[in-house]
C-alpha cells in the first residue's frame, strides 16, 4: 500500500529481457536501505525487489568514483501491458515510493500500486506558478461502470503521484502540479505525447461495485 507521495526518482541503469518479463536495474539514494522482497512503487507500479548490488564504497568510501548501489525489480507481461514500464530506456527517471508505514500520516490517498491503464499527455499549460497537465485515456464503458473514471476534485494517481482531478470529461482529466512536485518527480520530463501510468481511486471502485451488487449485477 502506498500514499502517492513520491520520495524521489530512480534512474534506470540496465534493462534485461527474460522471455515475457523485463528486469530493470535502478539506482537511487535509498538502495542500501532496501531488502529483498520489499515492495517499491515505480511510476505507480508495485514491484518486488529481487536483487541488490551494494556499491563497493559502502563500507570503505574512496575518493575514486565507483558504481552506485543498484537494485533489480521484475515486471511481468501483465504489468507491461497495462503500464508504461515497457517504454523505459536506460537513463530514464522513474518515480519511486516505498510502501507506506502504518504508523504515519496518509499525506496523499490510498494507492495500491496496481496500475489500471496508461494515458497520454495532450496539453501542458503554465498557470503562473503551477503547471496544468491534461491527459487522455481510452474510455471503456464497462470498466467505467466498475469505477474506472475520474471525478472533479477526486483523486487519481499519475506515474505514482497522488493528485487531485480538475475538469474531468468522459476520457480526459487535468491535474495541477506545484513547483516542488515538478522538480522532484519525472513530471519534469512529461511532454505532449508522453505516456503515463494511471490508477483510479480504489474508493470509487468499491462504491461502484457496491451499487452493482445492490442492483443484483
Amino acid at each position: 500500500m502506498f500514499s502517492g507521495i513520491i520520495e524521489e526518482f530512480a534512474t534506470v541503469v540496465a534493462i534485461r529481457h527474460d522471455r515475457e518479463n523485463i528486469d530493470f536495474t535502478l539506482t537511487c539514494s535509498f538502495v542500501d536501505e532496501l531488502k529483498i522482497d520489499q515492495s517499491v512503487a515505480h511510476n505507480g507500479v508495485c514491484l518486488t525487489v529481487v536483487d541488490i548490488q551494494p556499491s563497493p564504497n559502502t563500507q570503505h568510501p574512496s575518493p575514486i568514483t565507483q558504481p552506485p548501489s543498484t537494485y533489480v525489480v521484475t515486471a511481468m507481461k501483465e504489468t507491461l501491458d497495462r503500464s508504461n514500464l515497457g517504454l523505459l530506456k536506460v537513463g530514464d527517471k522513474v518515480n519511486v515510493e516505498r510502501s507506506m508505514l502504518m504508523n504515519g500520516r496518509l499525506d496523499g490517498h490510498i494507492v495500491q500500486g496496481h496500475v489500471d491503464q496508461t494515458a497520454r499527455c495532450t496539453a501542458v499549460a503554465d498557470a503562473d506558478g503551477s503547471t496544468y497537465f491534461t491527459f487522455a485515456y481510452d474510455f471503456d464503458a464497462e470498466k467505467a461502470r466498475h469505477g474506472y473514471f475520474t471525478v472533479d476534485k477526486g483523486s487519481v494517481t499519475v506515474n505514482g503521484v497522488s493528485l487531485t482531478v480538475c475538469n474531468p470529461t468522459r476520457d480526459t482529466f487535468q491535474v495541477a502540479i506545484i513547483p516542488y512536485t515538478f522538480e522532484h518527480t519525472n513530471f519534469q520530463d512529461i511532454r505532449v505525447g508522453s505516456v503515463v501510468n494511471i490508477e483510479f481511486d480504489i474508493i470509487g471502485k468499491y462504491i461502484a461495485r457496491l451499487q452493482a451488487v445492490q442492483r443484483g449485477v
